[in-house]
């Protein structure tokens, strides 16, 4: 009887202790982590969300920039961070999705070392080519590749395009050739200028370009479509069952407590809910879609890794 009294009073105190730090809960400024380098579609998020969070809770946002190695910098340093709410993680598929079956070893686990918190949204890709191929549709992009195996490239500056580009390569069963790339905006500047013929690109880098006819828009890489780009059809309309996207969203590190976890998702989802916040993301062409709870968030990042695992491996994938 004894040691359960104990037990129950060491319990008690731990939930009195988490409540308080919840309570006085920021004292200081926050942390964001961000895995990719400044000007990316990410950092870009990271600023317009971090700035309005800081406004509500009445706290600095620092968005602190840890790119490289494919996510995997920013992932490590916030899984092995105090947890305790100052340092936070604003990732992608990447980290959390791709990388456990890009890389043959990882020094983190997407599941085990974060404490999911919210969902934001999507940065939506989509298929262009070169504006002098002469196709208008993805359908007439495969029957193209068919006709002429081999001597269509495509650029793979990060993991959604990559597996989103050889996804279509191995459902649509076509000779198309990868050419690794260091970063989005050159991927593209080479897709204008005619040295890739195609490029599954990121609304985000490409939005002038995709609307402004520099490229050809083909199709999007989410089956539900995407509302910065109306009446771009997605390549589920081609290739039945595709459905890719690159989804964001805030993690803390493993063992955060349950009250500032459900303090900063709402106030996230309150920051997500306003019209100018909605209109300044799709300007960077993001389009906010916050979960509803870090339950539906933890679920859903649970489905994209089962997902994003299958995909790679059916596409032939070879881990580094």
């Amino acid at each position: 009887m004894i040691r359960v009294a104990r037990t129950v009073a060491a319990f008690a105190l731990a939930l009195a202790a988490s409540a308080a730090l919840a309570q006085d809960y920021p004292s200081k400024p926050i942390t964001l982590v961000v895995p990719f380098a400044p000007g990316s579609g990410t950092d870009g998020v990271a600023r317009i969300v971090g700035q309005k969070l800081g406004e509500r809770l009445k706290q600095q946002v620092l968005v602190e920039n840890k790119a490289g190695a494919s996510a995997q910098i920013g992932a490590e340093y916030v899984a092995k961070a105090k947890p305790d709410g100052y340092t936070l993680f604003m990732t992608t598929n990447t980290s959390h999705s791709a990388n456990p079956s890009l890389f043959k070893t990882l020094r983190y686990d997407p599941i085990k070392d974060f404490t999911p918190i919210v969902r934001v949204g999507e940065l939506p890709f989509a298929l262009a080519v070169n504006p002098k191929l002469p196709v208008n549709s993805t359908r007439e992009l495969l029957d193209y590749a068919k006709a002429n195996p081999g001597k269509i490239s495509y650029a793979t500056p990060n993991s959604t395009s990559l597996v989103a580009s050889e996804t279509i390569k191995a459902q649509a069963k076509v000779d198309i050739v990868g050419v690794q790339y260091k970063s989005s905006p050159q991927a593209l500047t080479d897709l204008v200028g005619g040295q890739l013929e195609m490029y599954v690109v990121d609304v985000g880098s490409g939005l002038a370009m995709l609307k402004g006819g520099k490229v050809k828009t083909l199709a999007v890489t989410p089956a539900r479509g995407t509302k910065i780009l109306p009446g771009v059809p997605p390549i589920a309309d081609t290739l039945p069952g595709f459905d890719l996207t690159s989804w964001n969203g805030i993690f803390g590190p493993a063992g955060l407590p349950r009250p500032i976890v459900d303090r900063l998702n709402a106030e996230v989802l309150a920051v997500l809910a306003e019209k100018d916040v909605q209109e300044k993301l799709a300007n960077v062409g993001f389009e906010a879609w916050p979960s509803k709870s870090p339950e539906e968030f933890a679920k859903y990042v649970g489905d994209q890794l089962a997902l994003w695992t299958r995909l790679i491996r059916e596409a032939g994938i070879k881990p580094e």
